[in-house]
């Protein structure tokens, strides 16, 4: 992988919700936790400019991170993150250590190559229609990929891409191929048929309240 990210953090001994209010509000800290290979769960804290510069990047989402805790160095994965709302505003991370022989479940960002030459809207008016930005998979931590390409040059009207269409790395699999489950990834729709099926998914309660349940609390 290219990127390289590390960031310094802090062990955290406080746990109170107004304490955790004050780091937030005051001192511009985010709470954090640091928990997995066998080791006993860590609260932490990380300044928010920092994190949130780190999230600007989409790599940092799928990438293994190493985090400095107070001069100890620890490989993690970014596991889950809570934001505020309303405000631009990071509540809480979770980060899990990571072993090097063991496999670990991470979500991937899809990269859409080719969208604006893809026969089936270049050539035959259609319009493409993802269901997933992401997608997840099961490997060693050394071969974790940044991201996954899906080129749609060459998808036609009327065709799609399922989870088994996509080309994985050698030692990826998806997990939920590994669940006989065949998600549909993205597809080249006639434009009624797309904008209908966009306007069902909005109105559907599924989706209405499929809104950012990542939770870490203040743990």
């Amino acid at each position: 992988m290219s990127e390289e990210f590390t960031l310094s953090v802090q062990a955290r001994t406080i746990s109170g919700k107004s304490d955790v209010n004050r780091l937030r509000k005051l001192e511009g800290m985010v709470p954090a936790i640091i928990y997995g290979a066998g080791k006993d769960p860590k609260p932490l804290t990380i300044e928010h400019r920092v994190l949130a510069k780190a999230l600007e990047n989409s790599a940092f989402y799928s990438h293994i991170i190493k985090l400095n805790i107070d001069n100890v160095e620890e490989n993690v994965i970014l596991k889950d993150l809570q934001r505020h709302p309303v405000r631009d505003e990071i509540l809480h991370a979770d980060f899990m250590r990571i072993r090097k022989d063991k496999k670990i479940t991470v979500h991937v960002p899809i990269h859409f190559l080719n969208e604006e030459t893809c026969i089936g809207v270049k050539q035959q008016g259609g319009k493409i229609l993802r269901q997933l930005a992401e997608i997840d998979v099961l490997c060693l931590p050394g071969s974790l990929p940044e991201y996954l390409e899906i080129d749609m040059k060459d998808i036609e009207l009327g065709q799609s891409i399922h989870l088994s269409d996509v080309k994985f790395p050698t030692g990826v699999e998806s997990v939920s191929l590994s669940h006989d489950n065949d998600l549909l990834v993205v597809s080249v729709q006639a434009i009624k048929e797309a904008v209908e099926e966009e306007a069902t998914e909005e109105a559907s309660p599924e989706a209405s309240s499929e809104s950012d349940d990542k939770s870490g609390g203040d743990k």
